[in-house]
């Protein structure tokens, strides 16, 4: 029995909208007994609040174990390659826990790491802070890079908006950890115990959920409901294995 790993932004919901056929979907993989994990860019929640605001929406039986987010990956990632510990961080609540549980100190000048993750309220004075870090010799870890993030309908600007500005500034590439990148893959593979041959990979976005499928050969379904629509395949030269408008016609 394969697992399925799910995106959320685009995918289950958008902003406080259900996207149809999303619930009903998770309903069929839990009455089914159906491995499902909801891999996701968003670094901006923690795995309670991932699992509250799904829960608002009306999905059933969420728990925080089913979510993997790019800041836990990140957080895991700097962990285990690295030794020192002192970061500065642009994010919200969910790169700020997974940092504290991973060990890592908060501070605002001579950091070993900055950490980009989407923030909301971050400011002129934040992000020139983070180059500052960077210039000085600081690590720059992305948490990921998406262009837009699906919300109520619209598209917002995502982190790598943010990422890309920094990149310019300090003429440093970052680590990219999120999808499409293989980072967020492997740490999930050692985290679940998982094989690539058993995941079913499913998602919204051609250039993170589907790339990272594609280029890890991983079988891939694209839901046309969020960021990009079978128009987009062609012009972006990802391929998903299937292509669907529905979420409810994987249910058999």
């Amino acid at each position: 029995m394969k697992t399925y790993i799910i995106d959320l932004d685009g995918t289950m919901y958008s902003g406080n909208k259900n996207i149809d056929g999303a619930r009903e979907f998770v309903n069929y993989l839990q009455e089914k007994n159906i491995p499902y994990i909801f891999l996701t860019n968003n670094a901006t929640r923690t795995k309670k609040q991932a699992k509250d605001h799904m829960l608002n929406l009306g999905f059933k039986n969420i728990k925080n174990e089913d979510f993997f987010t790019s800041a836990i990956a990140a957080a895991k990632y700097a962990a285990k390659n690295f030794t020192k510990r002192d970061c500065f961080t642009i994010g919200e609540d969910g790169l700020i826990e997974a940092l504290a549980d991973e060990g890592f100190n908060f501070v605002q000048e001579a950091a070993d790491f900055v950490f980009v993750g989407l923030d909301r309220k971050a400011d002129y004075r934040k992000y020139s802070d983070a180059i500052h870090n960077i210039l000085s010799g600081a690590k720059f870890i992305a948490t990921n890079t998406d262009r837009l993030l699906p919300n109520n309908g619209k598209f917002d600007a995502g982190n790598g908006s943010a990422v890309a500005m920094i990149e310019y500034a300090t003429n440093i590439q970052s680590i990219k950890v999120g999808k499409p990148y293989p980072i967020i893959l492997d740490i999930l593979i050692t985290e679940y115990n998982l094989k690539k041959e058993d995941l079913i990979l499913v998602g919204d976005n051609l250039e993170t959920d589907i790339k990272l499928g594609y280029d890890a050969k991983i079988e891939t379904i694209m839901v046309c409901t969020g960021v990009h629509t079978k128009d987009d395949i062609e012009r972006l030269k990802v391929y998903p294995t299937s292509c669907i408008n529905n979420l409810k016609e994987l249910i058999k």
